[in-house]
């Protein structure tokens, strides 16, 4: 096999609340690899927070294969890298030296994964946007979960990356008007620069204000994409009869008490979990991960992205991303960090 490991440096959980960087190696490529060398990685607000705190069962098993460890810790965690191709094997035709790519992969400096993991970034686009491929793909699956028509009122609970994400697909998907729920001003305001209709603070008062924006009715669907159970309770009574509430967030271990006894059974309420690692049944036989994927780096020059982004960090100061979103997280929306001059 020509060539040598490249030095590299990871991002491994030791314990709960504990990040540190340990030393790694990527090895030249096999015939069916690639080599990659980061420019930037995003750091999640939600699920990888959860594995963060250790609020993950710790026998669940890892679902990406780039990941290393268990949920039980350490682990070498994170799903969402761009950067460019070093080198690839000889077998390998689609993806060249100096290709944009993201990867589904830790926190690393330099990585060798199998060529069929990268998906290859539109030209021109800045290798730090493409973090957003991870979670735009996660907002399309939203999208297929939730049984909007044109026309039909959307409310989305939780402006975080996903939900600004989801708030600017339901908008151009046609639903009018969409509603914004967040308890943050930042990311209200945020939501309303990127296509909100309205924004409004959670509260006892949050039905009847979604109840007037949609004439009377409640809203036609709900997305929950806030990690807080009291937003799942609070969806399900501001959709309208026959209504549906897509559940989208990871609880991890956190309990959820839902009051069931009113109108979400009255109203025939139609309550449904999304989840990023599988398709819609009723799309199965047309739409495969790949082809999700695909449709998603199209649309990473097409939406207002740069926006999102509230703080970038230095590789080297990584732990402090997740103190940052731990102990402030009304200052962060997209928190990235940057490879440059590892």
């Amino acid at each position: 096999m020509p060539g040598s490991p490249l030095p590299a440096r990871a991002l491994w959980f030791e314990s709960a609340r504990e990040a540190r960087l340990r030393a790694a190696e990527a090895p030249p490529p096999g015939p069916d690899e690639v080599r990659v060398r980061a420019a930037a990685s995003g750091v999640s607000a939600g699920t990888e927070l959860l594995v963060y705190r250790g609020e993950v069962p710790e026998d669940l098993p890892l679902d990406l294969p780039t990941l290393e460890g268990s949920f039980g810790f350490p682990i070498k965690y994170g799903y969402a890298a761009a950067g460019r191709v070093l080198d690839a094997g000889s077998a390998v035709e689609h993806l060249h030296p100096g290709d944009p790519v993201f990867v589904h992969h830790p926190h690393q400096s330099v990585f060798t994964v199998p060529a069929e993991l990268p998906v290859r970034l539109p030209a021109g686009l800045d290798p730090e946007l493409g973090v957003f491929a991870a979670n735009l793909e996660t907002a399309l699956n939203i999208l297929h979960d939730t049984p909007l028509r044109f026309g039909e009122t959307a409310v989305i609970f939780g402006q975080g990356v996903v939900g600004l994400l989801v708030t600017q697909l339901l908008k151009r998907a046609g639903a009018e008007p969409v509603l914004a729920v967040d308890p943050i001003s930042r990311r209200r305001k945020l939501a309303l620069a990127l296509g909100a209709d309205e924004a409004f603070e959670p509260g006892k008062g949050l039905p009847e204000a979604v109840r007037e924006a949609t004439g009377g009715r409640g809203a036609d669907v709900a997305v929950e994409v806030s990690g807080s159970g009291a937003a799942l309770q609070s969806a399900i009574d501001c959709v309208a009869e026959e209504g549906t509430v897509v559940a989208a967030s990871w609880y991890g271990t956190k309990p959820v008490t839902l009051q069931l006894g009113g109108g979400f059974h009255r109203g025939r309420v139609r309550l449904r979990s999304s989840q990023v690692g599988r398709i819609n049944p009723e799309l199965a036989p047309r739409w495969s991960l790949r082809r999700r994927l695909e449709t998603v780096t199209g649309l990473l020059p097409r939406l207002r992205l740069r926006e999102l982004v509230s703080h970038r960090l230095p590789f080297a100061r990584a732990p402090e991303a997740y103190r940052l979103l731990e102990e402030r997280p009304e200052e962060a929306v997209q928190v990235i960090l940057d490879y440059a001059g590892e």
